[in-house]
């Protein structure tokens, strides 16, 4: 919920409200209060980013022990006994063997914000162009990018919807016609925005 809907929000119960001071009122339909707890990113999401930045890493033929220092560091993050996310917000620092300072900000990052900058300016450095066009459709991560890219040729939404259509993507290890259906409705939805998007820039 953004700072203006918060400011928005019209308090139903007085701020002096205790329990039997006043009756209770029937919550109408589409008044729930909402749960604002926010997610918290999981050890095996951690590790998952950690792994990634490590095969982008690879792919680009970065330092071996820098690869491996992420690789060890996911490995470290899901044998933890408990939710990093837990530790560090009680300013604790993760008990990880061998990781260092950088890592650490970069989990904490992870952590706070949902995100990892360094990983996704990583990810657009070393992904080739057509693969890049890729990452703006759901489900595709660096990782299927390039496998598409490099495998079917695909660096559009449209040729991406197109391969789906004819049933390519299914015969490619790691797919199957569910995720094959799954990336063929975001394309759609992609190749549509885009769709819109040249009409408008035509009529303008």
């Amino acid at each position: 919920m953004s700072i203006i809907q918060l400011t928005q929000t019209i308090q139903i119960l007085p701020s002096a409200y205790r329990p039997g001071k006043y009756p209770l009122q029937p919550m109408l339909p589409g008044m729930e209060p909402e749960d604002t707890t926010p997610a918290i990113i999981t050890n095996r999401q951690i590790a998952e980013v950690l792994s990634s930045v490590a095969n982008v890493l690879e792919s680009a033929n970065s330092n071996p022990y820098r690869v491996q220092a992420y690789r060890n560091a996911a490995r470290g993050v899901l044998e933890l006994q408990e939710q990093a996310a837990t530790i560090l917000a009680r300013g604790e620092e993760l008990p990880v063997p061998g990781l260092g300072e950088r890592l650490r900000r970069r989990i904490a990052e992870l952590v706070q914000t949902g995100t990892m900058t360094f990983y996704n300016d990583l990810c657009m450095q070393a992904l080739p162009t057509g693969a890049r066009a890729l990452l703006a459709i759901e489900h595709v991560g660096p990782h299927t990018a390039i496998r598409l890219h490099e495998e079917l040729g695909i660096d559009t939404p449209e040729k991406l919807w197109w391969a789906a259509h004819q049933q390519r993507i299914r015969r490619l290890p790691g797919f199957g016609p569910r995720s094959e259906a799954r990336l063929k409705e975001a394309a759609a939805q992609v190749a549509g925005r885009n769709s819109e998007t040249n009409t408008l820039s035509g009529v303008a």
